[in-house]
């Protein structure tokens, strides 16, 4: 009987905000685009993006959810992700994605959010590395990484850490991660895990 409950409470959160429904049909788009085609349309980021801080501003959730609560959102999302683009450990239209999330999910929410993406996308890169037979070098290039980065943070230098092709164990289509934490998240916060 919980179980249909909360079913029905995930129904009526699809329908009763319908910017709920609209996040997770764009977050589906992005991930089928970026595994077809590793890229991420600017037009679906960027509509995403607007549609979500308009229906913030005109139809709040009530008044401390306007057009501030997405736009917070938005910078937050835009604001963790810059650095990994920076590194090279994420693309642009990854980090673009990220940002239309923000503007769906407000500040607090986009955090979680974020965390859980990161998550799914390191369950995804340990995936991948089993399947592809890499783990070894995923852990050589991890732990090389985290001491560049450490290095390079203790001499206050500026990190340039760029993997080299050679290195890399391959590219991960990262809206997918996206899709699933933030999917997950928003789901597990509805019926209460969260």
């Amino acid at each position: 009987m919980q179980e249909i409950h909360s079913l029905l409470q995930l129904l009526v959160m699809l329908v009763a905000d319908p910017r709920t429904a609209i996040l997770f049909a764009l977050l589906i788009i992005a991930a089928v685009s970026d595994y077809r085609t590793y890229r991420i349309p600017n037009w679906l980021t960027m509509a995403g993006a607007a549609f979500a801080l308009l229906y913030s501003a005109f139809v709040p959730f009530s008044p401390e959810y306007g057009f501030l609560w997405s736009l917070g959102g938005l910078a937050l999302g835009f604001v963790i992700t810059v650095p990994l683009y920076a590194l090279r450990a994420m693309g642009a239209g990854d980090v673009k994605l990220i940002a239309m999330v923000g503007a769906f999910l407000g500040v607090s929410d986009t955090l979680y959010a974020i965390v859980c993406t990161f998550i799914a996308g390191g369950v995804a890169a340990i995936g991948y590395a089993l399947f592809h037979r890499a783990t070894g070098r995923m852990l050589a290039n991890v732990k090389s990484a985290a001491g560049y980065l450490m290095f390079s943070a203790a001499a206050g230098i500026k990190p340039q850490a760029q993997m080299a092709a050679d290195k890399s164990i391959g590219k991960i289509p990262y809206a997918i991660s996206i899709a699933v934490g933030t999917i997950g998240y928003v789901v597990a916060k509805q019926l209460g895990y969260m």
